[in-house]
């Protein structure tokens, strides 16, 4: 879908229609551009989301700031629904958004990259605005190279999207050498460049340091490692700068600090202060829904559930016209309700995603089916639901990505087929299971007294366990209580007798039957126990056994959680 054109009035109608159609400009200087997409870019911060794109959509085929933000929120828009529709309008939106910044940079010959043409012709060659315009075609391109991940799930488009972020980089990087040669530095549109940059060199850095070595190379930006430290000094300066790239520094961090980190890392790297950073943002944009939404999120990880409730809860209030944000707030709300284990407000919310949701209705399915495992029959029955058949109905609405099914996805329908097909299977197992694979228990690690309630259900569990008769994936259940059990006593600085709980995990290697990823998680999980009691020679040995394991249930997450472990541990610059 190309831009729409817009349609001039002839000089004898000008006037009668004066009032009827605002004029539109047939070119805009680079100061307009900035400052009239930096207006588009605030009206969508306060969520006035289809003005934002009016506001914008004139201009697109002659500013590249505009196309560049117009272009930006639709692909936000496409991976908040995850609709096909949305998925196919961002992409033919970017191909536009590409070649009108593509109009406005340095013609080059296909040998020569931008440093090397620079260097032959001198800097002084170079327009500011073809600066401006390299910039911008490398941003669009990382964009692009995201659409096609999600819409080709062919080995094909792995690679062409990895091609596409390489080429991005490689301009980023050659815009990097080249600025400090630019005259003029402190003009006032070059901060927009160094802005940019920092968001592009920062996020190329961040993602490469989180790459394990067997993926890093596929998408084709190698060249350096990449330095975590680096990549999240450069995205906190973008964040702080007056800069129009500053908001999406601001939440690159935060999908870092808040979902990457928890689910990947160890969570010693230095924050920035990005707290302070986010409270600036929410003083100047304070009903602006992404920011609350960040705000909320963030008082969860620190433990204070009880006020992120309200902060996701107004996030739901603020806006309507994308009601896709509501849904992110609904996932949130029934994890700060299954912490507390409030398990009919967290059905609440659970059954809300099954219904509206089109991200991973297979999760939401298993989800709504464990937190039912804990609450009384009656209610269940009162409400219409059939726990089992919802177990039965997950494996049918996975979904792939890049041709490959999920693998939480398949985790829940593998689950769920065992569970449907018990009698015997014990309450408290899904709920479990489905803590640790979210990364629950390390969410609620700053709350002593959630982890002894925790702690206390896992104990009940082990109890009903030991007084069983042996049958099919005893091993397993007792295996799953001890990690977990494990766990909660290392969140409770009660190191030796964690140790225990994990090493009686992997004792039980050949006598599990189903369960194969306790083991490595187990050896995983105490690793990082004997690194925090200062033990880093065998906790570095101990991480290193999980390479002897194949094929089990979350071995991608396990692959990255080891990886950067062992950054930490062998003192890379990681930290």
């Amino acid at each position: 879908m190309a831009f729409p054109r817009i349609e001039m009035k002839s000089e004898e109608d000008h006037f009668e229609d004066a009032f009827e159609e605002i004029p539109v400009a047939t070119s805009v200087d680079l100061t307009s551009s900035l400052e009239e997409s930096t207006i588009g870019f605030y009206l969508f911060l306060s969520n006035k989301f289809s003005e934002a794109l009016d506001w914008l959509r004139p201009l697109c085929n002659k500013s590249m700031y505009h196309a560049l933000i117009y272009g930006t929120i639709v692909v936000l828009r496409a991976f908040l629904t995850f609709d096909v529709q949305d998925i196919e309008l961002a992409n033919t939106t970017m191909i536009q958004v590409l070649k009108t910044c593509d109009n406005f940079r340095k013609k080059t010959s296909l040998v020569n990259s931008l440093s090397r043409l620079i260097y032959k012709q001198g800097i002084s060659k170079l327009k500011e605005e073809e600066f401006h315009a390299e910039l911008c075609y490398a941003q669009s391109l990382s964009l692009k190279a995201s659409l096609v991940l999600l819409q080709d799930e062919s080995m094909f488009g792995f690679l062409k999207s990895g091609i596409n972020f390489g080429l991005s980089y490689q301009i980023y990087k050659d815009c990097q050498q080249l600025l400090t040669r630019l005259p003029n530095y402190q003009s006032k549109t070059q901060k927009h460049l160094v802005g940019e940059i920092k968001l592009g060199i920062g996020t190329f850095n961040l993602v490469a340091a989180l790459l394990p070595p067997k993926i890093l190379p596929l998408f084709n930006f190698v060249g350096h490692v990449g330095s975590l430290e680096l990549g999240l000094t450069l995205l906190h300066e973008g964040a702080s700068s007056s800069s129009i790239h500053n908001i999406l520094c601001l939440l690159t961090l935060f999908l870092y600090y808040n979902y990457i980190s928890v689910t990947l890392g160890t969570g010693k790297e230095k924050k920035h202060n990005f707290e302070a950073l986010l409270l600036s943002y929410l003083r100047k944009f304070p009903k602006c829904v992404f920011l609350v939404f960040c705000y909320g999120r963030l008082s969860m990880l620190k433990g204070n559930f009880e006020y992120a409730e309200i902060k996701l809860q107004q996030c739901i209030f603020l806006q309507n016209e994308w009601q896709q944000l509501h849904h992110f707030c609904y996932w949130e709300l029934m994890w700060c309700y299954i912490f507390q284990q409030e398990w009919r407000y967290a059905y609440h919310y659970a059954d809300l995603l099954c219904q509206q949701s089109n991200w991973s209705r297979a999760s939401y399915t298993y989800n709504k089916a464990a937190i039912l495992t804990m609450l009384p029959a009656e209610f269940v029955k009162s409400v219409g639901e059939d726990i089992r058949a919802l177990f039965l109905k997950v494996d049918s609405l996975k979904i792939k990505v890049l041709g490959y099914s999920v693998p939480v996805e398949n985790f829940a329908a593998l689950k769920s087929k065992r569970y449907s097909s018990s009698t015997s299977w014990h309450i408290a197992q899904p709920i479990l299971e489905l803590m640790y694979i979210w990364s629950g228990f390390r969410i609620i690690r700053k709350r002593r007294d959630l982890v002894s309630r925790w702690l206390v259900l896992i104990e009940k569990e082990e109890a009903v366990l030991r007084k069983e008769q042996p049958k099919d994936y005893q091993i397993d259940d007792m295996c799953l209580v001890y990690l977990l059990k494990g766990l909660c006593l290392k969140y409770l600085s009660k190191y030796w007798r964690a140790e225990l709980y994990f090493n009686r995990v992997i004792q039980n290697e050949k006598m599990i039957k189903s369960d194969a990823y306790l083991v490595p998680y187990a050896y995983y999980e105490l690793g990082i126990l004997q690194y925090l009691r200062g033990d880093k020679s065998t906790a570095i040995k101990t991480i290193k056994q999980i390479k002897n394991f194949k094929d089990f249930s979350m071995e991608t997450r396990l692959q990255f959680r080891v990886h950067l472990a062992l950054k930490q541990m062998t003192k890379e610059k990681y930290f």
